[in-house]
């Protein structure tokens, strides 16, 4: 099953370096960057320039990594993402429809809330997992603890507010993984072109995270299709 996959892969990666970039060469070059730094889960996002390109250019370079698309708002663009090979899906907030239409391919979704009422009524719809956006906004790591007595079986992906500092706060109070996207991606180093720096801070967060990630048995399940 699509998510008893993807459900493996965030046990092992536990984040999501999400891009977002006017221009679409650069944003492969910030894919790159955290890659080398230990990243292999990428989103790019549908604001981006071009990412349906970015889709297909970076699965065919760096095969190694699951790249996703992201801020998907309407039917047609998960469309675009899906054919263009996405190979899980991220959307601000709960449409069933963008949800029915994710399964029907085959695709993992992961819908954006912020409620409890929404967190479970996007995880009733058939979401893969479910994204908490924007987490700081309603009390950032204990916001992610206080929804696990009553919905502790459903997993969360925090996003906007979590830090390459505060990453591992996430997990302790029970997200499955986090994502992160500016924290990652210092407007300095973009305008520097400093991909060093941006590795730094991948393998920075790797580190921190370390304690909660899950080892494979089997090395080839790495980068196992999750569709």
């Amino acid at each position: 099953m699509p998510d008893q996959n993807w459900l493996k892969l965030m046990k092992q990666h536990r984040t999501i370096a999400v891009i977002r970039s006017n221009d679409w060469t650069i944003a492969l070059q910030m894919a790159k960057a955290v890659s080398e730094g230990g990243m292999h889960l990428i989103e790019i996002t549908w604001n981006s320039d071009q990412p349906d390109r970015f889709l297909e250019a970076f699965r065919e370079e760096l095969p190694n990594c699951v790249v996703g698309a992201g801020t998907l708002l309407t039917h047609a663009q998960m469309q675009r993402a899906i054919a263009a090979g996405a190979q899980y899906l991220f959307t601000p907030h709960t449409d069933p429809l963008l949800i029915h239409t994710a399964l029907a391919a085959g695709v993992p979704i992961i819908p954006g809330t912020l409620t409890p009422t929404e967190i479970v009524t996007a995880w009733q719809a058939g979401a893969s997992s479910v994204k908490v956006f924007p987490v700081q906004a309603v009390g950032g790591a204990s916001y992610i603890k206080s929804l696990q007595g009553p919905l502790g079986e459903i997993p969360l992906i925090p996003t906007g507010g979590v830090t390459v500092e505060n990453a591992s706060e996430f997990l302790a109070a029970g997200a499955i993984g986090v994502g992160l996207s500016g924290e990652l991606f210092p407007k300095q180093a973009l305008i520097t072109r400093d991909w060093q720096t941006i590795t730094d801070r991948a393998m920075t967060l790797m580190h921190h995270l370390e304690p909660w990630r899950t080892t494979l048995e089997n090395a080839t399940e790495r980068t196992q299709p999750i569709i």
